[in-house]
């Protein structure tokens, strides 16, 4: 059974958020501002946290900052900042998914369940995205029953995208996770890789496609 941390200084959204995700399974711990999550974090196995912006003491901001930091566990912002410069930088600060308020819990649920998901697939070495399998142990990518040759950093690449598919990646993000914090390149180089993995795999024989979204970074969809 999934554990889900529910952060919000306000009580009435927490108990609300926690009573539908119980409905559906889940255990909950709850916390009221970003210190008292950042404890419960620290004393018990916490597998997905969604928390408010506006809080007391430590924001969320900070929060997803930290968490991102320490642990590899989703984070879901659920905000009343719907402005795209608040995503970018919820995106940006490492958040794995925003829900604007007022929302609908359903609607919560099932993006708790998407992230969970991804989490699961991430953990793995082997990766399916549409007709494609890779293999991160043997840095191998087939696409059917063909082996296709991608050069490491590339493979790379992909494998971080298609093991989160539909989540949205900034390139300094990328930048930091495929290249490393100290990287000296600009970040046309992902711009460059992405280029080539698209030429490597069309979306008409692989069955996914990497999308550029303007403002933010890049995001693997499987193919409808």
């Amino acid at each position: 059974m999934a554990q889900i941390l529910v952060v919000d200084d306000d009580k009435h959204i927490v108990k609300l958020i926690t009573l539908f995700l119980q409905k559906e399974g889940f255990a909950t711990e709850e916390a009221y501002n970003g210190k008292e999550a950042w404890r419960k974090l620290e004393a018990g196995l916490i597998d997905l946290v969604v928390l408010d912006i506006m809080m007391p003491e430590m924001d969320g901001w900070e929060l997803c900052q930290t968490i991102k930091q320490h642990y590899d566990i989703p984070v879901l912002m659920v905000t009343a900042k719907g402005e795209t410069g608040q995503k970018v930088k919820g995106y940006q600060l490492g958040t794995d998914d925003y829900l604007v308020k007022p929302f609908d819990p359903v609607e919560l649920v099932l993006r708790v369940r998407a992230l969970l998901k991804r989490y699961k697939i991430a953990s793995s070495h082997l990766v399916q995205i549409g007709n494609v399998h890779l293999n991160h142990s043997g840095h191998e990518a087939k696409l059917a029953d063909e082996t296709v040759y991608v050069p490491l950093k590339e493979f790379e690449l992909l494998f971080k995208l298609a093991s989160y598919p539909g989540q949205i990646f900034t390139r300094e993000q990328l930048i930091q996770q495929i290249w490393g914090i100290d990287y000296e390149g600009d970040e046309r180089t992902v711009d460059v890789h992405i280029k080539r993995l698209r030429e490597r795999f069309p979306e008409s024989s692989a069955g996914f496609k990497i999308s550029t979204i303007r403002g933010l970074g890049y995001r693997l969809e499987e193919a409808r």
